[in-house]
């Protein structure tokens, strides 16, 4: 089992940042894809950055590619998710997950996670 907790989240100013953490516990010797999504209630999940398990690898979506940076330590077995530039369409839930895989790409499918996050709140005010 693989445990994913979230924390960064919280009320920030349009064009401020914040960056959310995604602590890994269970079975961290495996390799394992990480992913951030986000939520608004009603809607689907939507993929907001992807990064490969040796970290060599990151994939982002028009919508934040060049505000948002997804990295992981994998001595600390966290993956974090700095967001710049906050739009209040940012605002959401943000989840993390864990897909167990030694594949040399992204994963960028949500049903292909194996492990979710409890999700943590980000709100961008104007």
């Amino acid at each position: 089992q693989v445990q994913l907790v979230e924390s960064g989240g919280g009320l920030v100013q349009a064009g401020g940042s914040l960056r959310l953490s995604c602590a890994v516990s269970g079975r961290t010797g495996s390799s394992y894809n990480m992913g951030w999504f986000r939520q608004l209630p009603g809607l689907e999940r939507e993929l907001v950055a992807a990064i490969s398990w040796s970290g060599g690898i990151t994939y982002y979506p028009n919508s934040v590619k060049g505000r948002f940076t997804i990295s992981r330590d994998n001595a600390k077995n966290t993956v974090y998710l700095q967001m710049n530039s906050l739009k209040t369409e940012d605002t959401a839930v943000y989840y993390c997950a864990a897909h167990l895989t030694r594949a040399l790409k992204v994963t960028m499918r949500q049903v292909e996670y194996d492990y979710w996050g409890q999700g943590t709140q980000v709100t961008v005010s104007s």
